[in-house]
């Protein structure tokens, strides 16, 4: 019997239990699950593609990989690609925790991943009988460990930290893992959301500054759930490693990995259209605006945050402490030490809640802080 731990949000029970006794009901801002509505277009699209009768590929349509493939040089000025390197994936967190199975990993094979980070990276190692250690640098590891070095993920920008990597970091890293003949494998799902500075844009792994033009043993992992508001949908992709995706492909057909076509058709509506993209993240703006200066009055400092969905907040305090005073309060946040030891002593706030229930958080945050 495969023997996983016991999923961390289940610790959470206690603290909603005593956030919905609020007055005003919880303001759950713990799990970066979107609330707003699904743009029409994509809807639009989702209805016209239902007659699907027969299996879709695994390897998604011609359409599909088209636009994936239009949408990396658009969006991420990322140029080279082939219609053969790309792939829709039943979301980004399956083809997370089943890469390394899928590249065929095992036994005394170790997975790198950052040492603030989603717990999938993990599970996906345990789940090939992998090991991983948590580095943001490879030259941090010893001699052995290097050695043993197959997998290494990256995550800008990040969850929940929302740290973003420039492209000179990000090189550095890709051409460290090279020379060990390890995989890098960049989650990518928060690109759209740059702030300040970072608006403009976030580096891919596959960028030319990044990989020098040459894609080999490189995966950049996309999702569409916080851009287009289709975390319902399971619409995500992988693309890159020219020299991998064959195998990749090849490995998930035999396991029935498969996009619905209905969602392939979504998804190319969604990859064509900038403006509910846009749109989507001036509503994020607004939230976070609100929310930045209400926490800061409550005595959370904000770190990095410079990217994604969530603002990653410390009171140089034990994470649940810091829970449980926000539970008081009807707030519900994410626990810092859900993404590791490096994360105790913070908490993360997600942005994905209704602007009405953001405005309620922000007003008690404010009135605990007079």
């Amino acid at each position: 019997m495969l023997t996983l731990p016991d999923y961390p949000w289940n610790a959470l029970a206690p603290y909603l239990a005593r956030a919905a006794e609020h007055e005003g009901g919880a303001v759950n801002l713990s799990i970066g699950t979107p609330v707003d509505p699904t743009p029409e277009i994509i809807m639009r699209a989702l209805r016209e593609g239902a007659n699907a009768p027969g299996y879709p590929t695994t390897h998604g349509t011609p359409a599909v990989r088209e636009a994936i493939v239009n949408w990396f040089a658009r969006r991420r000025d990322v140029h080279g690609l082939s219609s053969d390197d790309v792939m829709p994936t039943v979301g980004s967190k399956e083809l997370v925790a089943w890469l390394p199975l899928l590249l065929g990993l095992g036994a005394g094979d170790l997975v790198v991943r950052p040492r603030v980070a989603y717990p999938t990276y993990d599970i996906g190692a345990q789940l090939a009988g992998a090991d991983s250690i948590a580095a943001d640098s490879l030259a941090s590891l010893s001699d052995t460990d290097r050695a043993r070095v197959k997998l290494v993920w990256v995550n800008s920008p990040g969850n929940p930290t929302g740290i973003i990597r420039g492209a000179e970091d990000l090189k550095a890293l890709v051409d460290d893992a090279r020379s060990l003949g390890a995989v890098v494998a960049s989650d990518e799902c928060y690109a759209e959301l740059g702030w300040g500075e970072h608006e403009a844009g976030v580096p891919s792994i596959l960028h030319e500054s990044v990989s020098g033009l040459d894609h080999s043993d490189l995966l950049a992992v996309y999702s569409l759930s916080k851009q287009s508001n289709l975390a319902g949908y399971r619409a995500a992709f992988v693309a890159g490693a020219p020299n991998l995706m064959p195998a990749l492909i090849n490995n998930r057909k035999h396991a029935g990995m498969i996009v619905p076509a209905p969602v392939q058709s979504a998804m190319v509506a969604a990859l064509n259209d900038d403006e509910h993209v846009k749109a989507q993240k001036n509503i994020y703006r607004a939230r976070r605006e609100a929310l930045v200066p209400a926490l800061n009055a409550f005595g959370l400092r904000i770190e990095d945050s410079v990217g994604g969905l969530y603002l990653w907040c410390t009171a140089d305090e034990d994470c649940w402490k810091t829970i449980g005073r926000l539970a008081e309060l009807g707030i519900v946040a994410g626990p810092g030490a859900f993404y590791g030891t490096a994360g105790e002593g913070f908490v993360r706030i997600a942005l994905t809640e209704s602007d009405e229930r953001i405005a309620s958080a922000v007003e008690r945050l404010n009135a605990a802080s007079r």
